[in-house]
């Protein structure tokens, strides 16, 4: 069953990347790129537009499909590329044969260097694409200024340099060339001159940079300001311009790139192929688990699936771990370079697919999307059953002052706030946390036993070893340890402590199961918190107010609602307290505060 529109806008991610409408037929009509995909995809479908054939697409449009990518740069070459590949019906401006342009390092003696916007396969090095001709211009004006090469298009073999053939140009002599046609320089000095080059091209321009800021300080002293100025402008211009780009890389051609990311139920697998250095092509294929299989197991299907459907024939693969699929098939597993770039590239694109689905899943069928939560719970923290039904407790204290706790409680994932509960703290006196953790621990759980109340699953301590410790006491005072899962979890590092073990657990950051027990610690915190700030302002007030000759609660809450604090009662003058309350209290407050500051 097709997933409806507007939830597919409703899951998009707000990130750069390009986006490609389907009609009902499964054909393409339009690619765009986004710097939030979820906003400017939203956009088409919020309002009636003035442009007739626009109105039209969207009346079209039944299925979304996306790629995610790093930069808006990124998402720009990677619209281009698709656009020429796909030929999107609605898409008119890129459809012709222009792309962006290229740096090339020509392969030839002497070689030149030059702009271009075509790529000709004879051993050349290019460099780009660029998605700025004033990019391209101000790095071959850099190059030029700072590495005299030549721009003749003569042919330099030994042979015709030796027998006199060509003569210096006027290049040569304003200093632009130094002259290889007649043997004035040596191709060794030259080779040296495009290495640097090909460095500044391939962003590791550290010691060009150095070059140009000593041309700069030169210019400078010889007091020509102007010059040194825009070579400064140069300069800013190099350091900020991105050199290369992970959407194409002409020195990866026809590769098929897999990833795979999964959870409990399910495993997302991402396929990117790439031609002639470019991406044409992304899919992501759902896979059901059935038996348990591994992440190996079920991308080997997913390879041999995707490779028949889409008719793929290269001869490497990149992939995130070894796989076995012959001699005729080369396996590329990289660990750093424009290889690695691109896989990671591949698996954000399966992490983004698999939280689109998640996303829909929680609005349209909100009990599965909790008992996949549930599930993963019960993995994660190696319990015995699904912990549905989870309490969480906190101890709030300043210097031991008004030392209070609180226990939230979770049913199914989300909080049950009718069964929230506050603890005064009523054996314990100054600030011991352990004392009080096992004061409030015994009451909750002997007052559930007392009702004949359920018990939950799972508790939450918030703290270390020495809490938890403190909460296992009392629940063997009451004969529960065993039958109730409980853990504690330490602020610094989030390790999960269990009993009796002192090798904490780690969990994935980015994992539910993670962000559900920090969703419960965090709400503990905050309801306890209140419940001690509440309760440390009425003492303050019973410890001023109250203890005045004469002042009631009344007249106590009016003072407290004009004043808005204890603190700025004490130092209103007679007058402005009269003002609220009368002389005749007002003077009873003034004589309270001078006998009780001169008491201190």
């Amino acid at each position: 069953m097709p997933t409806p529109l507007e939830l597919q806008i409703q899951t998009l991610p707000d990130n750069p990347g390009v986006y490609q409408y389907y009609d009902k037929d499964g054909k393409i009509l339009y690619v765009g790129k986004a710097k939030n995909l979820k906003k400017r995809v939203s956009s088409y479908f919020n309002k009636i537009h003035d442009n007739a054939k626009t109105n039209v697409l969207v009346k079209k449009i039944v299925s979304i499909k996306h790629i995610v990518v790093p930069t808006e740069t990124d998402a720009l070459l990677l619209e281009n590329n698709l656009i020429k590949t796909l030929q999107p019906r609605y898409n008119v401006l890129l459809r012709d044969d222009k792309t962006y342009p290229w740096i090339c390092i020509k392969n030839e003696r002497f070689p030149r260097i030059f702009s271009t916007r075509k790529m000709i396969k004879d051993g050349s090095e290019y460099f780009g694409p660029y998605t700025s001709f004033k990019t391209v211009h101000t790095i071959l004006d850099l190059v030029k200024e700072l590495y005299p090469l030549r721009t003749c298009n003569f042919d330099l073999t030994k042979a015709n340099i030796d027998s006199g053939k060509f003569k210096v140009c006027l290049e040569y002599h304003i200093g632009n060339c130094k002259g290889p046609c007649e043997g004035l320089e040596t191709i060794a000095n030259y080779e040296k001159q495009v290495q640097a080059i090909r460095e500044i091209l391939k962003g590791n321009f550290k010691e060009s940079l150095k070059e140009f800021k000593k041309l700069m300080t030169d210019l400078a002293m010889d007091m020509k300001f102007e010059e040194a100025q825009k070579i400064k402008e140069k300069i800013e211009v190099l350091e900020n311009y991105q050199a290369k780009s992970t959407i194409l890389n002409p020195k990866i051609s026809n590769v098929d790139v897999f990833s795979i990311i999964s959870d409990e139920s399910m495993a997302y697998v991402n396929f990117l192929q790439i031609s002639y250095g470019a991406i044409v092509r992304s899919h992501t294929l759902e896979l059901k688990k059935k038996l348990e299989e591994t992440d190996e197991e079920l991308l080997e299907l997913a390879v041999v699936e995707l490779r028949e459907r889409f008719h793929l024939n290269s001869r490497e693969i990149i992939v995130p771990f070894e796989l076995d699929f012959g001699d005729k098939i080369k396996v590329t597993v990289p660990q750093l370079g424009d290889k690695k770039q691109i896989l990671e590239l591949s698996l954000r694109n399966a992490k983004y697919y698999r939280m689109d689905q998640l996303k829909q899943i929680q609005i349209v069928d909100p009990d599965r999307h909790t008992n996949r939560i549930m599930a993963q719970m019960q993995k994660d923290l190696r319990l015995s059953v699904e912990p549905r039904h989870i309490e969480c407790f906190d101890n709030s204290n300043i210097q031991g002052t008004n030392p209070v706790s609180a226990c939230v409680v979770f049913k199914d994932g989300k909080p049950s706030k009718k069964d929230y509960r506050h603890f005064n703290i009523k054996t314990v006196e100054g600030p011991n946390d352990f004392a009080s953790m096992e004061e409030v621990v015994y009451r909750r759980y002997k007052r559930l036993l007392d009702e004949n109340e359920s018990l939950p699953q799972l508790i939450i301590i918030d703290g270390g070893k020495g809490q938890l410790s403190s909460a296992l006491k009392s629940l063997d005072d009451l004969g529960l340890r065993g039958k109730i899962a409980i853990i504690g979890i330490a602020k610094r590092l989030e390790e999960i402590f269990y009993p009796g073990d002192s090798v904490p657990l780690y969990l994935d950051k980015k994992s539910e199961t993670l962000k559900t027990i920090q969703h419960l610690r965090n709400e503990a915190h905050r309801f306890g918190i209140t419940f001690h700030r509440d309760k440390r302002s009425k003492a303050a007030i019973q410890t001023s107010i109250e203890t005045i000759p004469g002042i009631g609660e009344k007249t106590m809450i009016t003072l407290i609602k004009h004043f808005k604090s204890v603190k700025r009662l004490s130092k209103a003058t007679e007058n402005e307290i009269s003002d609220v309350v009368g002389l005749s209290k007002a003077k009873k407050i003034i004589e309270f505060y001078k006998e009780f500051n001169s008491s201190k």
